[in-house]
């Protein structure tokens, strides 16, 4: 059973005081509530509600092409929508459904652009709450999400502790680094110094493509590591019948166009098809603002209230949210005395692993759903006592940050 829907939870006030008369949610629903088995999965910065596969798509997927997360959510997944009822929302801010700047206000009949209020990943979770109790859905059996998502994650435990029974945060951190904050601020600052983004009221005319489409750029280097750069690309030629559409400069002609650039480009086209400038620069900056501790002591301190289970996973190659950001949040459980586990993925893939190393992220995952942490041997790296289903989960190598 999957439904695809937008709901209206009415009039809602942002963390920021600021408030919209209407805030619609797009949601999908996949398998069957029994009234213990619900399981919100969040998705990351430029994710969207289409989570999972469904039969009926018909190819219409709100502008995500394809389902992000389809090799480990669905029927016989590790989050097995035969036994599990999952819910996955599109963020406010963001352009999938769900209201954004690009949405028409009600008041102005105009789309709100920057008049939009400031979001924060509070406000993802606030309007989850909300919308999982217009489903009747109460306490989570789980929640689970990774990058940005996973911290939307960790946020459900400050903010609703007793809703949660098991979350799983997957590459993902309290808070990022200087590094990941100074690349956001860069790639936000190609989207407003495009002469087309015009303050963010560009609807209706030429859109600002070139500063987003280097903004994705920047973003893609973030999701790979070194190694697998080198992999995919080395330094060589995209061939003779690989060329740029545009010469970037005069002298562009003389050397020649490399794979990796050919990469970026390509990406870069495909993103400005389908995401909303202003919708990027409202969910970088929300990503950018979540610090776990804010307003608490610590982030133990945050973390002090939950008293269900917690999975971190973290990949190895993966420098936008480190193996050592993820010992940290688990040091911090501890120390509130949450029941924590950090199980780390052996990988040189990069931030993109939790998306094409299915095989690796989904285990751990199912065995959190199933069994809690005590169901489960963790490690401190994944390798030779994988569990032989593992196996099953057959690596596809599609990236949400692609398409």
């Amino acid at each position: 059973m999957t439904t695809k829907n937008t709901i209206d939870l009415g009039e809602f006030q942002f963390l920021s005081g600021e408030s919209i008369p209407s805030l619609e949610v797009a949601y999908e629903t996949y398998g069957e509530f029994t009234g213990d088995n619900a399981v919100l999965v969040c998705h990351a910065l430029t994710g969207s509600s289409h989570v999972a596969r469904r039969p009926d798509s018909g190819g219409d997927t709100a502008g995500q092409a394809r389902a992000w997360w389809g090799d480990v959510v669905g029927p016989g997944k590790a989050i097995d929508t035969s036994e599990y009822y999952v819910v996955c929302a599109n963020a406010p801010g963001s352009c999938y459904g769900t209201t954004g700047p690009s949405s028409e206000s009600p008041e102005t009949g105009e789309p709100y652009g920057t008049d939009f209020p400031p979001v924060t990943v509070g406000d993802w979770t606030r309007s989850q709450r909300k919308l999982l109790d217009e489903l009747g859905v109460g306490r989570l059996r789980a929640v689970v999400g990774g990058s940005v998502g996973g911290m939307n994650v960790l946020d459900w435990l400050r903010r609703y502790p007793d809703d949660v029974e098991r979350a799983g945060v997957v590459a993902s951190a309290a808070r990022l680094d200087p590094q990941c904050l100074a690349l956001d601020t860069v790639a936000r600052r190609a989207i407003t110094s495009d002469p087309n983004w015009n303050g963010g009221h560009y609807y209706g005319g030429p859109e600002p493509e070139d500063g987003l489409a280097r903004a994705r750029q920047i973003g893609h280097i973030m999701y790979l590591s070194k190694a697998s750069m080198s992999r995919k690309f080395g330094r060589r030629s995209a061939g003779r019948e690989t060329v740029r559409e545009e010469q970037p400069d005069p002298a562009a002609a003389f050397f020649p166009y490399r794979e990796v650039e050919s990469y970026l480009d390509y990406q870069a086209e495909k993103f400005v098809d389908r995401f909303d400038a202003n919708s990027y620069l409202y969910m970088t900056r929300a990503m950018d603002d979540f610090d776990l501790s804010a307003g608490y002591e610590s982030d133990a301190d945050a973390l002090a209230a939950f008293e269900g289970e917690l999975l971190l996973l973290s990949f190895t190659g993966d420098w936008h949210f480190t193996t050592e950001q993820a010992e940290a949040l688990a040091e911090a459980a501890r120390e509130a005395s949450v029941d924590v586990a950090h199980h780390v993925v052996e990988s040189d893939h990069g931030h993109d692993a939790f998306l094409v190393e299915p095989e690796k992220a989904g285990p751990p995952l199912s065995d959190l759903l199933e069994t809690g942490l005590a169901g489960r041997a963790i490690t401190d790296t994944a390798g030779e006592d994988e569990p032989a289903e593992s196996e099953s989960f057959a690596p596809v190598h599609t990236s949400l940050f692609s398409e």
